[in-house]
C-alpha cells in the first residue's frame, strides 16, 4: 500500500482516519513471487482448504478415515504433497523467470514432489515396522528419498535463498563423510547413502522432525486465527486503538508505531509483513510529526521486530521452540511475557527520550480517533483475543484454540460488522493468503529439519558441547556472548527460525551443561537471531523500513541499532535469573521484582544514550559534562538492570546498590547543572 493511500482525510476538517493497513496483504518474505491465477490459483485454494481440514482432523481426532487411523508420519507426508510442490509454482527458479507463467521445469518439479511424497506415505507405515529409517529400505524408497532430498534443497534456496541452502546443504550431505579425520572436533558416525537418505526421509528426526512437527501441530492453527484477524479488519482497530491511547503524548506518532506494531504482529508472526503493513501507516505519521525519515524506519523496523517475540500469538520460531524443549506452547508464550515487556519498555523510553530532547510533541487529539468510538466498533477482536489467552493458559489446549477462536471472530464478524462480512470470494482469498504462506514455511522448515537429522545421525552433537566448553574455558559469560555473536551472524544470512534450530543443535547442549536454564538459554538464541533483523549490513527489516520511509537503507540500519541498542543487553539478563522467564523458584514475585529493576536501569541507560534524562531534562544543558555524565547513567542504568546471583560473583543487593553508587551521585550533578544553566540570566534554554 502507497504511503500516501494509508491516510484518509474524513469530512470533519483535520481529522485523520487510519484505515486497514491489511488492505493489500503482503503474503511473503520476499517480493518476486508468482500471483497463481485460473486453475492453478483453485488448486492452491482447496489444496489449502485440505491441509486445514487434515489438520483439523488431526488435532480433533475427527476419523475423517472411515475404519483407518492415520499415523502421524502419515499426516506429515499429506501435508508436504499438498503443500511444498507449490514451492516451485510461486517461488520462481531465478530473477529471469517469467512471472506471468509457469516454465515446464517448475511444473516438473511440481509432479516430481507431489509423486515422491505421496510414494513415501504410502511406505512410511512399513518403514516404521521393518526398521527401514536405519538400513535396509528397498531401492525404490532409497530413489524417492534422494528425489525428495534434493527438491527439498531446491525448495529451501527458492524460499530462504542462496544464504539459507549454502548453510544447511554442507551439514545435510555432512554423514556421508562424518568420519574424515580432517573433521577434527566434528568427527562422528558416518553413513552410506543409503543409510543417510532413509534416515533423513522415513525416522522422526530429520525431515519429519521438531519443525515440521511444529508446522503440522500448532503453527497452521495460528496462521489461520492470523489471517482471519487481518482479513476481518482487526488491522485497523488495533492501529486506531494505539492511536487514540497513545497518539497525544510526547513523539506520540513513534510510542503509537511501537504499540500498534506489537499488535499488529502477533496476526502475521512475520517480520517483513509487519514493517510493510504498520510501516506505510506510522512512518508518514512520525515523518510528519518530525521525526527524521530515518529515524522513523528504524523505530518501525525494532517494534516489528519485537512483535515476533510478543505473546500471545508469536512467530514460528516459538512453536519450534516449543517442540525441542517438548513443553506447550503456552509454557513458551508465558516465559517471553517478561522478555517481550522489556524489549518494548526499552523502545518506548529511548522514543520518549529523543523526543524530549527535540521538542517533537504529539498529535492533537481532535485528529485522533476516540478511543470509546474504536472499542465500540472492533470490541469483538478484544473478546476474541481473551478466549484464546483463556485457551491456553487455562485449558491448556494449544492445539485446539486458534481453531476455536477463529470459529468465534468469523461468527461475531458476520454478525457484527456491515464491512467486513465474508462472501464466497472471501473464503477463496482467505485460503490463497493462508496457502502461500504454508508454502513458504513448509519450504524452510523441511529443509531445515534435515539439518537436525545430519546431527542426530552422526552423534556429534554431545562431543562439539564439550569442545566449546573447553575452548570457553567452562566460562558461561564467555559461552554465552560466543552464542550472542554466532546467533547475530548467522541470523545475517538466515531466517530467524534456520538461525535458531542451528544454535539449537550445535550451541545450546553446552550451556545446559553448565547448568543455565534450558528455557532461558533457547529464549537467549531466539532473541539473538531475531535482532539480526535491524543489524546491518543485512538488516531485512530496517531495509524494508527504509524503502517506506524513503531514507538509505544502511543508514536507516545504523539507526535502528541505535534505536534499539538497550534491547542488544537484555537476552544477557534473563540467562543470568531465569526468573526473568518465568523459570525457577518463586518465578512470578522475582520475576516481577527483576523486570522492576531491569526497567528502572533501562530508564537511565535510554537517558545516557540519547541526552535527556527523565525527571532531570536535556543533558546538553550540563556543559562539557555532557558526555562523561551520560556515559556514567549508561554504565549505572546497566548494572541497576543486570540481575545478581547464579554465575555473576555479586549477590543481587551487592549489584543493585553498586548501580545506585554510580547513579545517585551522577543523577544529582546532573540536575544541579540543568537547573543552574536554565536559572542563569540572560542565558538561553537549549532547544
Amino acid at each position: 500500500m502507497p504511503a500516501s493511500d494509508s491516510v484518509a482525510v474524513a469530512s470533519t476538517p483535520n481529522k485523520i482516519v487510519f484505515e486497514d493497513p491489511h488492505a493489500t496483504i503482503q503474503e511473503a518474505e520476499v517480493t518476486r513471487v508468482r500471483a497463481l491465477r485460473g486453475a492453478w490459483r483453485w488448486a492452491l485454494v482447496v489444496a489449502t482448504a485440505a491441509t486445514i481440514l487434515l489438520c483439523i482432523n488431526q488435532q480433533f481426532s475427527l476419523r475423517f478415515f472411515v475404519g483407518y487411523t492415520q499415523l502421524n508420519t502419515e499426516y506429515f507426508y499429506l501435508l508436504i504433497a499438498l503443500m511444498l510442490p507449490f514451492t516451485f509454482l510461486i517461488f520462481p527458479g531465478s530473477e529471469r523467470a517469467p512471472l506471468d507463467r509457469i516454465p515446464w521445469y517448475d511444473l516438473l518439479l511440481f509432479v516430481l514432489t507431489f509423486g515422491a511424497s505421496i510414494w513415501l506415505m504410502l511406505n512410511i507405515r512399513k518403514a516404521a515396522a521393518l526398521g527401514w529409517e536405519f538400513d535396509g529400505a528397498p531401492t525404490n524408497v532409497i530413489a524417492a528419498g534422494l528425489v525428495m532430498w534434493f527438491l527439498l534443497m531446491e525448495g529451501l534456496r527458492r524460499t530462504g535463498g542462496w544464504s539459507l541452502l549454502l548453510s544447511v546443504l554442507p551439514f545435510t550431505v555432512y554423514p556421508l563423510f562424518a568420519d574424515a579425520r580432517w573433521l577434527g572436533p566434528f568427527r562422528g558416525t558416518q553413513s552410506t547413502l543409503e543409510q543417510a537418505t532413509s534416515y533423513h526421509v522415513l525416522s522422526g528426526e530429520s525431515l519429519l522432525g521438531i519443525p515440521i512437527q511444529a508446522f503440522a501441530d500448532t503453527v497452521i492453527g495460528f496462521l489461520v486465527f492470523g489471517t482471519a484477524l487481518m482479513m476481518t479488519g482487526a488491522g485497523k482497530f488495533f492501529i486506531n486503538i494505539a492511536f487514540a491511547l497513545c497518539g497525544t503524548f510526547r513523539g506520540g506518532a513513534a510510542k503509537v508505531c511501537i504499540f500498534a506494531s506489537g499488535l499488529l504482529g502477533m496476526m502475521s508472526g512475520s517480520i517483513i509483513s509487519n514493517v510493510l503493513t504498520a510501516g506505510t501507516m506510522t512512518i508518514p505519521v512520525m515523518k510528519k510529526s518530525g521525526f527524521r525519515a530515518s529515524y522513523a524506519g528504524a523505530i518501525e523496523a525494532c517494534a516489528s521486530t519485537g512483535a515476533v517475540l510478543a505473546p500471545p500469538v508469536m512467530g514460528a520460531t516459538a512453536f519450534v521452540i516449543a517442540q525441542f524443549l517438548n513443553v506447550s506452547y503456552a509454557e513458551v508464550a508465558l516465559a517471553a511475557i517478561i522478555p517481550a515487556t522489556l524489549y518494548y519498555i526499552g523502545l518506548f523510553m529511548q522514543v520518549d527520550s529523543y523526543a524530549a530532547r527535540h521538542g517533537l510533541k504529539g498529535i492533537p487529539r481532535a485528529e485522533l480517533p476516540k478511543v470509546w468510538d474504536t472499542i465500540k466498533e472492533g470490541w469483538y477482536y478484544v473478546f476474541v483475543i481473551a478466549l484464546l489467552i483463556v485457551m491456553l493458559l487455562y485449558f491448556k489446549r494449544e492445539s485446539h484454540a486458534p481453531f476455536y477462536a477463529t470459529a468465534l471472530l468469523l461468527v461475531l464478524n458476520q454478525i457484527f460488522s456491515k464491512d467486513t462480512r465474508w462472501t464466497p470470494a472471501t473464503i477463496s482469498k482467505f485460503l490463497e493468503v493462508n496457502g502461500r504462506t504454508f508454502v513458504e514455511l513448509i519450504g524452510i522448515l523441511a529443509g531445515c529439519g534435515l539439518l537436525i537429522g545430519a546431527f542426530s545421525m552422526t552423534g556429534v552433537v554431545s562431543s562439539l558441547a564439550n569442545d566449546l566448553l573447553r575452548l570457553a574455558g567452562d566460562n558461561a559469560l564467555l559461552l554465552l556472548v560466543m552464542c550472542a555473536f554466532t546467533s547475530l551472524v548467522l541470523g545475517l544470512g538466515l531466517t530467524t527460525t534456520a538461525c535458531y534450530i542451528f544454535l539449537a543443535i550445535l550451541v545450546a547442549p553446552a550451556l545446559e551443561k553448565l547448568g543455565l536454564n534450558r528455557m532461558a538459554i533457547h529464549m537467549f538464541i531466539f532473541y539473538w537471531g531475531m535482532l539480526s533483523s535491524i543489524t546491518p549490513p543485512v538488516a531485512i527489516a530496517s531495509f524494508a523500513a527504509a524503502g517506506i520511509a524513503g531514507s538509505p537503507a544502511m543508514k536507516t540500519g545504523w539507526e535502528s541499532m541505535w534505536v534499539g541498542s538497550i534491547i542488544y543487553f537484555i537476552p544477557f539478563f534473563f540467562v543470568l535469573n531465569p526468573a526473568l522467564v518465568l523459570q525457577g523458584a518463586s518465578p512470578y514475585f522475582a520475576g516481577l521484582g527483576l523486570m522492576g529493576l531491569a526497567a528502572f536501569g533501562t530508564l537511565f541507560i535510554c537517558g545516557g544514550i540519547q541526552g535527556y534524562q527523565v525527571f532531570i531534562g536535556d543533558l546538553r544543558r550540563t556543559g562539557p559534562l555532557e558526555w562523561p555524565l551520560r556515559v556514567l547513567l549508561v554504565i549505572g542504568g546497566f548494572v541497576v538492570a543486570t540481575p545478581g546471583g547464579g554465575i555473576m560473583p555479586l549477590s543481587q543487593m551487592q549489584v543493585t546498590l553498586l548501580g545506585l553508587a554510580i547513579l545517585a551521585p551522577t543523577a544529582l550533578i546532573a540536575l544541579f547543572l540543568v537547573r543552574r544553566h536554565s536559572l542563569a540570566p540572560g542565558r538561553l534554554r537549549a532547544p
